[in-house]
């Protein structure tokens, strides 16, 4: 996933002259991932993407860890990010290890002096609050509310906020972002089975052509550092393109939740999966229906990866205190479950309007100094009462 998608204009066979009006050739690009073995797209521009003048190192962006090996609980209030002006500089990466970053970001608006291009990271970017549009030399996509963006590496980008009110979480991935293997079939068609399938999946539309020349600055992240690249053309200038590396939406309000007689293992919730974690969806759901079952769920011990939950809305019936907004992290190697007093209060309850997003990285996580600005005092111990 995603699927095969086309917009705009392509020849009838790829690799051969495709010819404007006055007889010059549109320039192909194929923009692919893990060589030339993974997705991929054939894009059609009106210039040569390749003009360029040469890249000035801006600045550093290495997150600075305050805590590199961690075996306590610990939660974190989201909402005391503070709001800041620029997508950019809104950033902020509260969990990193070799696999995935972790962050939250406030923004009130993206400058349009620039673009953006994640040169390390499939990028996964979660709508808590805000709503607005994508933009890419693929098209648009609208979101709102709830959406998950997953926006291949390399995919230069703006976004039109509607207003200033934006919460987002994002994941940065320096493996391909998918949807699990287990919910298709080997012709990666979704099976019935699958919680979502591809009429729930929301690809670009509106494809915009930009010809225009001058200097268009594209901030680009690779290794840590922010690099600037001028580019001679608007980095939106496909006038067509087909293929299956594109950026898409997904919304958690069209996520089908899994339920049964007795209380079912995370992974019924499981949306996204990579090489180095997993992403699942806790959504309204009616709780299972076993006359003894207890929904709350059972005491789990970690072994082989951590969890961390960030809570949207909703009463989350196995946490107490919790608020819009909130993260735990419960490292692995510890056993965790539900707070005192919630197990009995859960039995007999016929549903739960709980949205929540879970993320379970395979290695530790460090903690950086961003995410001890938000820290919850003594969380850990939350279960002593």
């Amino acid at each position: 996933m995603p699927r095969y998608h086309s917009l705009g204009k392509i020849p009838p066979k790829r690799h051969t002259a495709f010819r404007k009006e006055d007889g010059s050739l549109y320039q192909e690009e194929l923009f692919g991932t893990v060589g030339f073995s993974g997705m991929s797209s054939l894009i059609y521009h009106l210039h040569p993407p390749t003009v360029v003048t040469e890249p000035v190192m801006s600045h550093d962006v290495t997150p600075k860890i305050a805590v590199a090996k961690n075996l306590k609980a610990v939660s974190f209030k989201g909402f005391d990010i503070k709001p800041e002006k620029d997508y950019l500089e809104s950033r902020k990466t509260l969990f990193v290890n070799n696999n995935l970053h972790i962050g939250l970001a406030a923004p009130k608006e993206f400058d349009k002096s620039y673009f953006f291009k994640n040169a390390d990271a499939d990028e996964m970017i979660f709508i808590h609050q805000g709503s607005g549009t994508l933009k890419t030399m693929y098209g648009n996509i609208e979101f709102a509310y709830g959406d998950y963006l997953i926006i291949p590496r390399g995919t230069v980008y703006q976004i039109d906020f509607e207003d200033e009110n934006n919460r987002l979480l994002y994941i940065e991935s320096f493996n391909p972002i998918y949807t699990p293997k287990r919910y298709r079939n080997n012709f990666g068609q979704h099976l019935e089975s699958s919680p979502f399938c591809e009429r729930d999946i929301r690809v670009p539309q509106n494809l915009e052509t930009h010809d225009e020349k001058g200097s268009f600055l594209v901030k680009m992240k690779k290794e840590n550092t922010m690099w600037e690249y001028t580019y001679g053309y608007h980095p939106f200038d496909a006038v067509g393109w087909d293929g299956y590396n594109y950026p898409y939406a997904f919304s958690i309000h069209d996520f089908e939740p899994i339920t049964g007689r007795i209380h079912q293992p995370p992974p019924v919730h499981q949306t996204f999966e990579s090489a180095g974690f997993v992403v699942c969806s806790f959504v309204p759901r009616l709780y299972d229906y076993h006359p003894k079952a207890i929904p709350a769920p059972y005491h789990h011990t970690n072994i082989d990866s951590e969890e961390i939950l960030y809570y949207v809305d909703g009463d989350f019936m196995s946490r107490n205190n919790i608020e819009k907004g909130q993260l735990t992290l419960h490292p692995g190697g510890l056993t965790h479950g539900p707070h005192p007093g919630t197990i009995e209060k859960s039995i007999g309850k016929k549903g739960t309007e709980e949205l929540a997003v879970m993320i379970d990285p395979f290695a530790p996580m460090q903690l950086t100094e961003e995410a001890i600005k938000i820290n919850v005092e003594d969380y850990y111990s939350s279960w002593n009462h």
